[in-house]
Formats: structure tokens, C-alpha cells, sequence
């Protein structure tokens, strides 16, 4: 199975949160592929410029390889995605999110229950 993470959950993950749980941490290292979003890094880029995140983005950048995972760039079929998707989740993000799994055929592995509405393809962990 090829995984996306959304950004909390590679927030998690990089830094080792508790917050992981032991079946999320299992199905991120059972994968055969596991991608980060560039959607993801610009989110956690926001997130610092509003105050709401402290963390060297360059750190993550650079944590997406060191973790042995691949960086899943935004692709215009992607944005076109999102306008394809049901108006469930407000989060631009968190939409874009959903798109590119639907596009490129991967799960979504996320803490955020309601993005389960969107596909099958979202697989929801506990925080």
C-alpha cells in the first residue's frame, strides 16, 4: 500500500510525537511508499507565519527524505481535483490533500474523521 500523510500526521511522525499511535506508526512503516505533500509543507509554512507552528521548515523539507519518504509535488490535475470533491471539509488543504490520493492512487492516512467521507481511500488513526 502507498501512503500520503497529511500534514499533521508527517508532523507526528518527524517528530516523533506520542500522538502517533503504534497502529499509524505501523501502517507508515508497512508501506511501500510513503509521500509528503508540498501542500503540506506550504500548510506548515502558514502555520509558522501565523504563530501556530514552531518548526525549522527547512528541517522538514529536509526530513521528508532523511524519513524515507518522498515528496509528492502539486499538480494542476490535482487542483482540478479539488473541484471535483463534494463541499465536506473546508480545509483548502486539507481538500487538496484528498485530490492528489484520488489522483496519483494513494491512502490518505489522517487524525481528521470527516475527511473519511470523501473516499475509501482515506484511512482514519486516532490521535
Amino acid at each position: 500500500m502507498n501512503l500520503l500523510l497529511d500534514t499533521q500526521i508527517y508532523l507526528w511522525a518527524v517528530n516523533n510525537s506520542p500522538r502517533l499511535r503504534p497502529h499509524a506508526r505501523k501502517l507508515v512503516q508497512a508501506a511501500d511508499e510513503v509521500y509528503v505533500s508540498a501542500a503540506s509543507i506550504w500548510e506548515a509554512c502558514i502555520k509558522m507565519m501565523l504563530g501556530k507552528l514552531d518548526a525549522p521548515i527547512a528541517g522538514l523539507v529536509h526530513n521528508i527524505t532523511a524519513s524515507g519518504f518522498a515528496e509528492l509535488p502539486v499538480l494542476a490535475i490535482h487542483a482540478i481535483g479539488v473541484t471535483e470533491l463534494p463541499p465536506i471539509h473546508r480545509d483548502p488543504f486539507d481538500r487538496l490533500l484528498v485530490a492528489q490520493a484520488q489522483a496519483a492512487a494513494l491512502h490518505l492516512l489522517t487524525a481528521d474523521a470527516i475527511l473519511a467521507n470523501y473516499s475509501p481511500r482515506v484511512i482514519v488513526v486516532p490521535s
